[in-house]
């Protein structure tokens, strides 16, 4: 992941410099709405951005094969008019839509299908989801080194892509639909190089209109887009540097729309007891664990006995109250809605002296020094102090790294690893509602990569096998049975310990009352954080 500019303290000062400035001056037609953050976006590249804050921006900007019908997990063609999937559910056969553009102006043609995926898959672009494309025939051989193209990639005529895999893959079409596979045009990608992630072209419903790093983004409606009454707004305005307590009160004034880290949790009570305001509260259940990661291929977390005693230090229903109650105690990585989740499942019961006990067993009697590191957007130090707190009453002595969200990441992907990291404001909202999307990028072999989201480095290659197993599941009538195949997947990850899952967060956010269309569009289940494709004003 690219490191983002930090915005501490200059942060009111960016503030009242963005309040000054003008509007969306390039917006073709319709309202144009403005909504803040605290941090600066780290880069709008699909192939490489995957945190929270980017995530709807670059699928504004970009499209894939398929898409998802506006504010549902549902599947529907999006470049592709239309696919055919084999007999044995190893090919896959896109036939394009005509008049899809870049915003460049060029016509898109299976050929960019084709130079998209490889490009995601090849080790150069270092891609933190180049795995969710590992079941395409080729993909080792590109990610050692000994091919440069994907040879279950085919183009059969410009309009039509067949590609073929070397396994069934019941999430394929999913992963079609996810940022990582999203089509770039090459020569623009050739032309910015390294900065493509700051100048990007697509075919989505918005184009780059204007970025000042640290200040402002500016999206335009793309009058050319290929839906037809998308996108619903002339432009959107991202207002950077601004803390989330300033941005509710603008909210509050009418002069911002949506406060895009949502409601700071020390003003929730406040805003849900005002009948005005609380009407103005959109809430949304998301597909989303928050978790405390341990560094499995380091010392003293290459312990299994070391982190059986952290599941069992941490006071998970004090955390849930720090954040008012909007989020209830976890006990494995899935979510209580994803198919796969093990009802009656006890995990790892809070126990102080138990915990004492396994450290004492794995030789740390006296506890010992480590770091836990934390995004520093309230109330994620708040979280994170309680963390401490709880590790310390069994002798861990953690000091927290409380850095920009980016940083955090960047800490984590690196090769080396960071010893703890508390996901909160980072943790896992699923890409698409699958089990899998659990498993492959933030447990899974492959996302343990330099650069991958598995920041406890855990690889088990018998779970993997189980994993692709289950994936293999591609009969719609085995559901129910590659869910039960899933579950045994993450009791198998539960007895490794390389995480604690500490809670399934409601989302809550506030819109202007001058922004309308369903609430499902502003905590969309696959847009996260929000469809800005379709949401509109009054």
């Amino acid at each position: 992941m690219l490191a983002r500019l930090k915005r501490g303290a200059a942060a009111l000062a960016i503030s009242a410099a963005v309040l000054s400035a003008p509007m969306v001056a390039h917006a073709q037609e319709g309202d144009t709405i403005t909504v803040t953050y605290k941090d600066d976006i780290a880069t709008l590249d699909p192939a490489i951005g995957y945190d929270w804050q980017n995530f709807s921006m670059i699928k504004a900007i970009f499209d894939g094969l398929m898409d998802y019908e506006p504010g549902t997990a549902k599947l529907r063609p999006g470049l592709a008019e239309s696919y055919e999937i084999s007999p044995d559910g190893k090919v896959f056969t896109f036939k394009l839509r005509d008049g899809v553009k870049f915003h460049n102006g060029r016509a898109m043609t299976a050929e960019d299908v084709k130079y998209s995926f490889e490009r995601t898959v090849n080790p150069a672009t270092q891609s933190p989801g180049a795995g969710f494309l590992g079941s395409i025939e080729g993909f080792e051989a590109m990610q050692g080194g000994t091919a440069t193209e994907l040879s279950g990639v085919k183009i059969l005529d410009p309009k039509t892509v067949q590609v073929t895999l070397s396994r069934p893959d019941a999430t394929f079409l999913s992963v079609m639909a996810l940022n990582f596979s999203f089509i770039v045009p090459k020569e623009e990608v050739e032309k910015s190089g390294a900065d493509f992630g700051r100048n990007p072209v697509g075919t989505g419903a918005f184009k780059l209109a204007e970025w000042t790093l640290g200040q402002r983004l500016v999206l335009e409606k793309n009058p050319d887009y290929y839906r037809e009454g998308a996108p619903k707004l002339g432009g959107i305005t991202f207002e950077i540097g601004q803390e989330p307590v300033v941005s509710l009160l603008r909210v509050q004034n009418g002069e911002v729309d949506v406060p895009g880290d949502g409601i700071p949790p020390a003003k929730f009570r406040e805003v849900m007891g005002n009948p005005a305001e609380a009407a103005q509260v959109v809430e949304g259940v998301q597909l989303h664990t928050g978790y405390i990661t341990m560094n499995t291929k380091a010392a003293p977390f290459d312990d299994l006995k070391v982190r059986q005693a952290v599941n069992m230090a941490i006071n998970k229903d004090r955390i849930v109250q720090i954040i008012n109650g909007r989020a209830t105690p976890a006990n494995q990585p899935l979510p209580p809605t994803m198919p796969g989740y093990i009802q009656n499942f006890e995990g790892y019961k809070y126990d102080v002296e138990a915990a004492k006990k396994l450290l004492a067993e794995a030789g740390h009697e006296g506890g010992f020094e480590t770091e836990l590191f934390v995004a520093n957007v309230d109330p994620q130090p708040r979280i994170a102090q309680a963390i401490q707190q709880d590790l310390a009453a069994i002798g861990i002595k953690a000091s927290l790294q409380s850095l920009a969200q980016a940083n955090v990441i960047a800490a984590g992907g690196s090769a080396e690893g960071a010893p703890m990291i508390w996901s909160g404001g980072m943790a896992w909202i699923a890409d698409f509602p699958d089990p899998s999307n659990f498993y492959g990028p933030i447990l899974g072999c492959s996302g343990a990569a330099e650069g991958g989201w598995n920041w406890a480095k855990y690889c088990n290659e018998a779970l993997d096998e189980k994993a692709a197993a289950a994936d293999a599941m591609v009969d719609p009538a085995k559901a129910a049975e590659r869910a039960a195949a899933w579950g045994e997947v993450y009791k198998g990850v539960m007895a490794d310990a390389p995480w604690v899952p500490v809670f399934n967060e409601k989302r809550y956010t506030m819109r202007s009352a001058r922004m309308g269309g369903d609430d499902a569009l502003y905590i969309d289940p696959v847009n996260t954080p929000m469809n800005y494709r379709y949401v509109e004003t009054k």
